[in-house]
């Protein structure tokens, strides 16, 4: 018969559908708004008791608590809304006192069953979820100073190593390396000496007196060099702190020469992201200056946790934070925090060469921020906002040198375990090779995201409604097909989503929308052609034959252009352009498969065994 599937391609057909609705299933399941408890001391635990203080001063404060589970890190405390949760924060915050970390939350609801064969919701976007959007700009000048602060600490070693003499080295506002020397010989040693190790430098000779300076300044090809590589990493940086946040789905990408934009859909705390994210410190490892040492080679700086206290450091670096390979929070002996330090081999040597003579001595480790302030200054008569980046240094911790030290040990004198595990997971994620500073922020409220997709939905049922009554009105019981299988069509685009993790963005709704049109317009495309073959005397299994091999060719031709086009845009696009593309492009993979062959398998059901059975279409 022309219109009989085997068997076996209605299984095939049946299983498809079954697999896909059970992988869609978890989008009706959302997130519980929660808290997170956890402590901050070894010490302290989170048990019944602490619950039970919980629930009792949520209930005096009229907040409904939906449910109160321990776990294997604290407590979690789920409501029934966003509202709930951002007026329990405080108030829990405030019954367990400083011991305890109470944090934001969305707890997923997926039944055991579901989420043990992979399944889970969608994941949903920045406007559907509500989160944060930061633009963060990248301090250029200050990359390129860093890179030059290292690379001068590495000069003097070689110069002392030649048996050099040399007064001062110091970089300038304007990105110029200077080098004194009393004796024009030993100036002309060192540029020799630097030409072939340094040659991403210009270097330049001048007299100012009885002085001779050496002045070294990038290259320009040396200077774009830099800049993309302080871009580049600083990218890779703020997205492993990103992943270390656990954030789902979060977008961090560049934008312009120097902009990076970070967008983190779920987060509320936003606080807390914007600390994690924008922090940008780093640590150096310096020695404790000797008593004849004096002038520019030496600086004194205050300890973190007492400035009234001072040391004089040697201001040559021995490692710094880039060396390090990886950093984990713990606690020593006494209880108090630390954080235990590897360093990749290049770190691990330095630190071995420079220990291994200064045994004995005091090293510092130096907690480094870099910072920005804005300014006002008078400019034509006008108030002008200036940005200015300084750096804040201070000391951690000073001790003395007992043995050789290699690639692992650990740092103490942090003052709490939030300190000692932010600085940790700073570590861990990679130091930013240039400042950066936010130079803007929107925050899109979970009442608002909720807001947005109470809005989709609307307009996808309303979408999803007008098309049904158009296909029932028009075709029929041929219409009925159309509309089951453009609900099967939706069910699967959902499951597919789900799999694949893809992000559903309010422009993603569009897309579904979309698709709901494109999935009857195959089917347009179909029975016209059958009703056209019908009205020319073909017999009706025929026409039904016919209406759909005939109509193949332009249906694949108009999905594949569109297709190509979603390709695009999801290859060239950014945040929502690319929710849209990705909707799109399943949706039209999903719709061609309900469209085509699934319509078919429905009439091929009905008319498959009568030649001349009447069409109602």
């Amino acid at each position: 018969m022309l219109n009989k599937y085997p068997l076996w391609k209605y299984l095939a057909i049946l299983f498809v559908l079954a697999v896909g609705i059970v992988y869609a299933l978890p989008n009706l399941y959302p997130d519980d708004p929660a808290l997170q408890i956890s402590t901050q001391k070894a010490t302290t635990v989170v048990n019944e008791t602490t619950l039970q203080k919980v629930e009792a001063a949520l209930a005096k404060a009229h907040i409904t608590l939906k449910k109160a589970e321990l776990t294997s890190t604290g407590a979690t405390l789920r409501f029934n809304n966003g509202e709930d949760q951002l007026a329990a924060k405080p108030i829990v915050a405030e019954t367990l006192g400083d011991g305890y970390v109470t944090a934001l939350n969305l707890v997923p609801t997926t039944p055991t069953w579901l989420r043990d064969i992979g399944a889970g919701p969608a994941k949903l976007g920045l406007d559907l979820r509500g989160g944060v959007h930061f633009l963060l700009q990248v301090d250029m000048p200050a990359a390129l100073k860093q890179k030059m602060e290292v690379a001068s600490s590495e000069m003097k070693t070689d110069m002392r190593q030649e048996r050099i003499r040399y007064r001062s080295v110091s970089i300038n506002n304007n990105g110029v390396l200077s080098i004194r020397f009393l004796k024009k010989e030993d100036r002309t040693l060192a540029e020799s000496l630097l030409k072939d190790k340094f040659n991403q430098y210009v270097y330049t000779e001048r007299d100012s007196g009885k002085d001779f300076y050496l002045d070294a300044k990038y290259t320009e090809a040396a200077r774009k060099e830099i800049e993309s590589y302080a871009i580049q990493q600083n990218l890779t940086t703020l997205r492993n702190r990103v992943n270390e946040l656990g954030v789902a789905e979060p977008l961090v990408q560049r934008q312009g020469s120097d902009r990076i934009v970070v967008e983190l859909p779920g987060v509320q705390d936003t606080a807390a992201a914007k600390r994690i994210i924008g922090a940008t410190a780093n640590l150096e490892f310096h020695l404790e200056a000797g008593l004849d040492q004096d002038g520019a080679d030496v600086e004194t700086l205050p300890f973190r946790n007492n400035s009234s206290r001072t040391a004089r450091l040697d201001r040559d670096i021995i490692v710094t934070g880039d060396n390090v390979s990886d950093a984990s929070s713990s606690f020593d002996q006494n209880g108090r925090p630390q954080v235990n330090i590897s360093l990749d081999s290049i770190g691990g040597k330095k630190m071995a060469r420079v220990t291994r003579s200064a045994i004995g001595r005091n090293m510092a480790v130096v907690f480094i921020e870099h910072k920005t302030r804005n300014l006002y200054v008078k400019k034509d008569g006008k108030l002008t906002e200036v940005r200015k980046s300084y750096d804040e240094k201070s000391i951690i911790s000073l001790a003395t040198i007992q043995t050789t030290l290699g690639n692992s040990f650990r740092i103490t004198g942090l003052d709490s375990p939030r300190e000692a595990s932010e600085l940790a997971l700073l570590l861990r994620a990679g130091a930013l090779a240039a400042p950066i500073y936010f130079v803007g922020e929107r925050t899109i409220g979970p009442s608002l995201g909720a807001q947005n997709i109470h809005l989709g939905m609307q307009s996808a049922k309303i979408g999803l409604l007008v098309v049904m009554l158009f296909m029932l009105a028009y075709y029929r019981l041929f219409g009925l097909f159309a509309n089951i299988s453009l609900v099967l069509n939706v069910i699967l685009l959902l499951a597919c989503m789900s799999v694949l993790g893809a992000t559903l963005t309010l422009p993603g709704i569009a897309g579904i929308v979309l698709t709901m049109g494109m999935a009857v317009d195959a089917n347009v495309l179909i029975f016209s052609r059958i009703r056209e073959e019908f009205a020319n005397g073909m017999p009706s299994h025929q026409a039904i034959y016919s209406g759909f091999n005939r109509a193949f060719t332009t249906i694949l031709d108009s999905n594949l252009t569109t297709l190509l086009v979603a390709v695009i845009l999801f290859a060239v696009g950014t945040g929502s352009v690319k929710g849209f593309a990705v909707t799109l492009s399943l949706g039209i993979l999903t719709s061609m498969f309900t469209a085509i062959v699934v319509t078919r398998a429905q009439i091929n059901l009905v008319y498959g065994g009568s030649k001349n059975k009447k069409l109602y279409i």
